[in-house]
This record gives C-alpha cells, sequence and structure tokens, in this order.
C-alpha cells in the first residue's frame, strides 16, 4: 500500500493544480472544501495526493467514453417518443399465474434482471456521473480536455436536438401490465444534483460556453417545473402506497431543494427544506435513530443507508439558506444525529446488522456522513471510526478531496 501511495504521490507531483479562485456555485460538493483542497494541493498537501492521483485516472478513462443518449435504447416509453425517458421497476416480476406474466407482481429487493435490458437508467445514472467527475478533474487541474469531454456528454444527452432527453420522467419505472410510468421512477434523477454541480465547476472553461449554460439552465427549469407540478411528481413528494413517507420522500426534497438552488430560485429551496425537519426527520427516524420505514425493506441496511444519505444532503443544502437540520429534535429525540448515532457502529463490518437482508451493503457509505457530522462538532466516537476504518482511498470517494475533517 506504501508503494502505491509513493506512486500517487509522483502522478501529481508533476501535474497541474489550479490556485484558488472564485468560489463555485456547487450546493452538493462543499464549495469551502472545494476551494480549501485547491489551496492545500498547491501547497504540496501530501494527503490529499492520493485522491487527486485517482480522480485524475478516473477522469483519462472517462476521455474514451462514447457520448450516450436516451436515442440509443431500443425499448422506447408508451409514448412512442424515443426521446422520452424510459425505465421499468426493478422489483417487478412477471405473474407465473397470468396469461403472459401481466400484470406484473412485486418482489422486493429481488432485481429483475429485465428492468436493466434496452432502458434509459444505467445510460443516465453514468452520463451524469461521468460529468461529475470530470467536472471535478477540471476544478482541481485546469485540463480543458476534461471540461471538453464534460461538454460533450451533457449536450448528446440534453441538449442536442437529435439526441437529447425530453425534461420529464414521466415514463420512468413502468410496471408490465400496471402503468406506463410513475412517481417511484422520479428517484432515478437523483443524479443530476451532481451533473449540475460537475457543470458549475467548468465555469472560466472555453468549452462550457455562455450558449450551453443558458440551454442547459432551460432544461433543467423544465424539468424542475415538471417535477413540482406533475402527478407524478406530486406523487413522489407524497411517497404513496408502500413507499409512503420513505427514502423516496428524502430524495424528492434533495432534488427539488438542489435544482432550486441552482436555478436560484432561493425562496422555494428553503420552503422545501425548512419542511425537512418535520415532513422527513420526525416522521422517519424513531427515538432511539431507528428507520423503520427503511427496516421494512429486504435490503434493510442499504436503504437506511439510502435515505440518512439524503437527509444530510438536505442538512447541507440547508446551510445555503441558514437552516441547520443537524440541531433539530423533536421533544422526544427524532433527529438526524440520533439516526447517525444508530447506524455508525455498523462502520464496523465484524457489527452483525440485526436483520437477515437478501444481499449486503456497503459500509464504506457511512464514512462521508460521519467526516460530515465531525465537520459540525467533534465526536470521540466517530473520530475512531473513521479513523479506524477510513483506509485508503479507493476510486470513486470523490468526496476525499472536498470534505475535510480537521485532523
Amino acid at each position: 500500500m506504501k508503494t502505491l501511495r509513493l506512486f500517487f504521490v509522483s502522478l501529481v507531483a508533476g501535474a497541474t493544480v489550479l490556485p484558488a479562485a472564485d468560489v463555485p456555485r456547487t450546493f452538493v460538493f462543499d464549495r469551502d472544501g472545494l476551494l480549501a483542497a485547491r489551496q492545500n494541493l498547491a501547497r504540496g498537501a501530501v494527503d490529499l495526493a492520493v485522491p487527486l492521483a485517482q480522480l485524475r485516472a478516473e477522469a483519462d478513462l472517462l476521455l474514451e467514453l462514447k457520448p450516450a443518449s436516451v436515442m440509443d435504447k431500443p425499448r422506447i416509453a408508451a409514448s412512442g417518443n424515443r426521446h422520452d425517458y424510459f425505465s421499468q421497476a426493478p422489483y417487478w416480476w412477471p405473474d407465473p399465474a397470468k396469461p403472459a406474466g401481466l400484470p406484473y407482481i412485486r418482489d422486493d429487493g429481488r432485481l429483475n434482471p429485465e428492468s436493466k435490458s434496452g432502458t434509459d437508467s444505467a445510460a443516465f445514472g453514468r452520463t451524469c456521473r461521468a460529468v461529475e467527475t470530470l467536472g471535478l478533474a477540471y476544478w482541481f487541474t485546469g485540463d480543458e480536455r476534461y471540461a471538453q469531454k464534460a461538454a460533450t456528454l451533457t449536450r448528446v444527452w440534453f441538449l442536442d436536438p437529435g439526441t437529447r432527453m425530453t425534461p420529464n420522467l414521466e415514463h420512468a419505472q413502468a410496471i408490465p401490465g400496471i402503468n406506463d410510468g410513475r412517481g417511484i421512477g422520479i428517484i432515478e434523477a437523483r443524479h443530476l444534483i451532481v451533473l449540475a454541480d460537475g457543470l458549475a465547476l467548468l465555469a472560466g472553461s472555453p468549452a462550457w460556453t455562455a450558449a450551453d449554460r443558458t440551454a442547459m439552465t432551460a432544461w433543467l427549469s423544465d424539468y424542475y417545473h415538471w417535477l413540482t407540478t406533475s402527478q407524478n411528481g406530486h406523487d413522489e413528494s407524497k411517497a404513496a402506497g408502500v413507499y409512503a413517507g420513505n427514502n423516496h420522500g428524502s430524495w424528492y426534497d434533495v432534488q427539488v431543494a438542489a435544482l432550486a438552488l441552482h436555478l436560484g430560485r432561493n425562496d422555494e429551496a428553503k420552503k422545501i427544506l425548512a419542511a425537512v425537519p418535520m415532513e422527513r426527520v420526525a416522521r422517519q427516524i424513531e427515538p432511539d435513530g431507528r428507520q423503520p420505514l427503511e427496516l421494512a425493506r429486504t435490503k434493510s441496511l442499504n436503504y437506511s443507508f439510502l435515505n440518512l444519505e439524503a437527509l444530510v444532503l438536505l442538512a447541507r443544502l440547508g446551510e445555503t439558506v441558514d437552516l441547520d437540520l443537524w440541531k433539530f429534535s423533536t421533544p422526544d429525540g427524532r433527529s438526524l444525529p440520533a439516526a447517525l448515532r444508530y447506524m455508525a457502529p455498523y462502520t464496523d463490518p465484524a457489527k452483525a446488522w440485526p436483520q437477515k437482508d437478501l444481499e449486503s451493503a456497503d459500509r464504506t457509505r457511512l464514512l462521508p456522513l460521519l467526516a460530515e457530522a465531525l465537520r459540525h462538532n467533534e465526536d470521540a466516537g466517530y473520530r475512531d471510526l473513521f479513523t479506524r476504518f477510513g483506509g485508503q482511498p479507493v476510486p470513486g470517494e470523490h468526496w476525499r478531496l472536498w470534505l475535510q475533517i480537521a485532523r
């Protein structure tokens, strides 16, 4: 491991690291953390060398990525328009007791491989995450190749008339024999928030032009309008049925708040964020920190992580509009810190999860949540867990660059 670390440090030694600049207009990525990291790298910070080298290696690979579009999929939404995003509900299967298996029936947590074949979900997520990576790589290095690639991927998926995606998810997570799309599918668009931050980091690059920014803002504005006014959007905000009030509602709030901030609609962002304490935290978290709506799932650890990730993001977005979700607590103790305290011990891979799930979950997902908590308040228990299980950075852990905690 020491040899690998020295290799990464040597890679960075000859790399260009940009000096401090204007504060980036990001909301998911902590802007102060980004600035501090770039300043520290310019001073030769060894502890950031490995994460930066990994980021550059990821971005270099993405330079070869073929741009994807909604036009690529062999299956088409019920609308008949290939520009419309289409995906199929992942946990629904043909009913063996019915002709042609219709209507499909739900088997929570058991993935139907049919849902991942010929739809838009994987390509959409891959495109958004690629723009995130390339945007960060450009921010830290100034390498125009990264900005050019991010711009190309974005134009093909979102902007070019021949390949652009219609700005809605009207046909996301369709269920054969039941519906042509549903509000639950909106969670698949949560990747948009890192794409928007990635594009914000291209500011100053000639590759991402003023015309591009205007066109992308228009696309996001149209999607935001659909998200906040459509029946599917209303359904997801309430997370109806078997998903009532769970992580789907939390991630809906993340999307709306983050996009509102990117679009300069701060009052709208503040309105939805101000409702989070009572609408999400008080309803989703028990006084002892358990999240019963996630524990009811067959992959309860994974979904407990997923909801907690959304709530921590909402807290970060709240800081932008002077709301401190970390300090909220109901009289009986329902709070974001309570949820994290309950989950934190499971950073230890040897600690048994109390429920038998269909599959295991990646416990390193708790590390950035612990780091975020430590950024607000020192906690000896969290510090110990982070020190013992933080390990060496691995590819994809971009948060290690901008979410710095005091040593």
